[in-house]
């Protein structure tokens, strides 16, 4: 039997990163794996990134109202297991992975290509994830040499399955 059609696309992947509580004592941080991430207007302005409602990061988002993603390079494959696999409530993601935080206190992963800076105008929900609209404030190019990682780079890599 086929697979199904969807599973044939081959999206970038990328990490999102957030904060709640930004240039306070208790900030709180986290990161996650994302692929469907998908720009919505001309020019950039604007992307739509779905989340996985049980995930952290929705938490924070909807906190703060903000986060970058982070388009990932083919030599980040250990980030799959750690930022895609694991909870960030039980666990600080981003120890010991190298990472900055931005003029508005959201971090980055300094090893991406590069990332957008996000603010949500919106939510929606869409099943098992939520949908946030977002404007993008800012894009930064960190390492424009880099392949972009993407889902069928993880699978000739047997990192995922399908």
């Amino acid at each position: 039997m086929a697979k199904k059609l969807l599973k044939y696309k081959n999206y970038d992947v990328h990490s999102i990163t957030t904060v709640a509580g930004a240039g306070t004592p208790g900030a709180r941080y986290n990161a996650n794996i994302a692929t469907w991430v998908m720009q919505t207007a001309m020019g950039g302005t604007h992307l739509t990134v779905a989340l996985y409602k049980i995930d952290y990061t929705i938490t924070l988002v909807e906190e703060s109202g903000i986060f970058n993603v982070n388009l990932l390079a083919e030599d980040q494959t250990n980030l799959i297991g750690r930022l895609g696999r694991k909870s960030g409530r039980e666990q600080d993601k981003l120890s010991r992975l190298p990472h900055a935080l931005d003029n508005r206190g959201c971090p980055f992963l300094t090893g991406a290509v590069g990332y957008a800076q996000c603010r949500v105008i919106d939510r929606i929900d869409s099943g098992d994830h939520v949908l946030f609209v977002c404007e993008v404030v800012g894009q930064v190019v960190l390492h424009p040499e880099k392949p972009v990682m993407t889902n069928n780079f993880l699978r000739e890599k047997g990192l995922v399955r399908g």
